[in-house]
């Protein structure tokens, strides 16, 4: 199941036009995680059609977040090679990974950073996959409802194709979940200079393992090898 979360919204009408797009694209599961605004008579105005959207939506606080098997974060804002947190993907790409994923299964989050200021490092740093849309550089970044739509478009269209793989089964949450124990416990075995090279090693491997899109076979056998590197110092 594929979430679209937004994070603080502070109009009624971004509200409106995220769940009138969603609706055009065939998607139902609205969250809101520390709404600055209500879902008034403005918000069901601009949604049309889409007022059974507003309703159903649900209002979380950030703990939801942990909830999910994959987070994907969108950001305007680009970062280095050396900045792995802040290194995305496209909106294509992103569609092709959630493809080969079972998302009727599994739970997908789409996470959408408030009006203006967008989504902090640390929310950054919960997210599998980052996403970008690529915009012109004198002016980047989108309003959110226009964001969504090319979003959720590349992702209809993908989507909306007869799977081949439906047959495979992917790492949950709780395997990546599992892999990152082991990591974490190699990197505590390792020298690093500073404790921070430590942290980034691991966000790191964080975002490689997320964006992986890795198989139940593929994680089972990462979990192996780990397993067998620790338990071999």
């Amino acid at each position: 199941m594929i979430e679209l979360i937004l994070i603080g919204p502070r109009r009624q009408e971004n509200l409106g036009a995220i769940a009138r797009v969603m609706k055009n694209f065939d998607f139902e599961s609205l969250v809101l995680i520390n709404p600055k605004c209500k879902i008034g008579i403005t918000a069901y105005k601009v949604a049309k059609h889409a007022e059974d959207v507003l309703k159903k939506s649900k209002i979380k606080d950030f703990s939801y977040l942990k909830k999910f098997d994959y987070l994907i974060g969108t950001t305007s804002r680009l970062g280095t090679d050396y900045n792995m947190p802040r290194s995305p993907i496209g909106p294509e790409q992103l569609a092709e990974k959630i493809l080969k994923l079972d998302f009727k299964k599994l739970k997908i989050g789409i996470l959408i950073g408030r009006e203006g200021d967008g989504l902090n490092n640390d929310e950054i740093n919960l997210c599998d996959i980052l996403v970008t849309i690529p915009a012109s550089k004198e002016y980047p970044t989108m309003n959110i409802s226009h964001a969504v739509s090319i979003i959720l478009y590349e992702l209809f269209k993908k989507i909306s194709v007869i799977k081949s793989n439906s047959h495979i089964g992917f790492a949950t949450g709780k395997d990546k979940e599992i892999i990152m124990d082991y990591i974490n416990c190699v990197l505590d075995k390792m020298e690093f200079s500073t404790a921070e090279k430590r942290e980034t090693q691991r966000k790191l491997w964080k975002r490689v393992f997320g964006k992986a899109t890795l198989t139940k076979r593929e994680a089972f056998a990462v979990m192996g090898f780990l397993r067998k590197l620790l338990n071999d110092k």
